[in-house]
């Protein structure tokens, strides 16, 4: 919303008063969601992950089983090399035909040797793989149900806030059309450093709200007196004085009430 003409400096502390407690309320809503959708975020990241192991360990375990029927196929093949060359020793004409084809089997008795220390060993491999995949999938269930329970949480929350939001988010962005830009960077500045985000704050007791270092009496009468932007020295917030402030928490509060 433009700025259609200038602004006193009382109508600047009344809009500046109201931009904050808009702000504040989309804060209170937000706090109320809290952490929510972040945690839903890592539960997401985390089930991503999980399922991705899974995939993993299904390829690891398909792999390991066709290295096992490759393995099985070649003990058969050194099983039959044996009886060829076994039953070639029936009709050989000499000692070193004989030798040699001794030779032959012994070799074919080794590869067997060795694929089935091969075998052995992927088998025990699977079945560790085996034990990874169901300890994997009873971790990924129990996230995924956790993530079911955060989102529906979430879900019910963004319900009850998400037109209040919208509705003040809006309000906010009109009211900012209110305040010059060089006023309103400077609210946006001491909002974004103070820990709860209250750049405009009212005196109360002769401190400013939350604060506990007392105002000189010259300078509360300066506030009151509205004629000019007072920042608190110790805090640098924005200060108006607690009849503003009351009249507009009392205009804001009507308006709240007709989201």
């Amino acid at each position: 919303m433009a700025n259609t003409k200038e602004l006193n400096v009382e109508e600047k502390l009344r809009a500046l008063y109201d931009l904050q407690l808009i702000d504040t309320r989309i804060d209170e809503i937000r706090n109320v969601r809290g952490e929510l959708p972040l945690e839903v975020e890592d539960l997401e990241d985390e089930v991503a992950g999980l399922l991705a192991r899974q995939d993993k360990l299904k390829k690891d375990l398909e792999n390991i089983e066709e290295q096992i029927k490759v393995k099985k196929n070649a003990v058969e093949d050194h099983q039959l090399a044996i009886k060829k060359y076994t039953k070639q020793q029936d009709s050989v004409r000499n000692n070193r035909e004989f030798n040699s084809l001794t030779k032959e089997v012994e070799f074919q008795e080794l590869e067997i040797q060795l694929a089935e220390k091969q075998m052995k060993e992927l088998k025990a491999t699977m079945e560790h793989k085996k034990e990874s995949i169901n300890s994997s999938k009873e971790k990924l269930e129990a996230k995924m149900s956790h993530l079911k329970h955060k989102k529906a949480e979430l879900s019910d929350i963004m319900a009850e806030t998400q037109k209040e939001e919208a509705f003040l988010s809006e309000k906010s962005l009109e009211f900012e059309g209110l305040i010059d830009e060089r006023l309103l960077k400077a609210y946006k500045r001491i909002r974004s450093s103070v820990r709860n985000g209250l750049a405009v704050v009212s005196i109360e007791r002769g401190a400013s709200a939350g604060s506990f270092f007392t105002i000189p009496p010259q300078t509360q009468v300066e506030i009151a007196g509205r004629k000019k932007i007072i920042t608190d020295e110790h805090s640098g917030r924005i200060l108006v004085d607690s009849s503003l402030a009351e009249e507009e928490r009392e205009k804001m509060n009507k308006l709240f009430a007709l989201i």
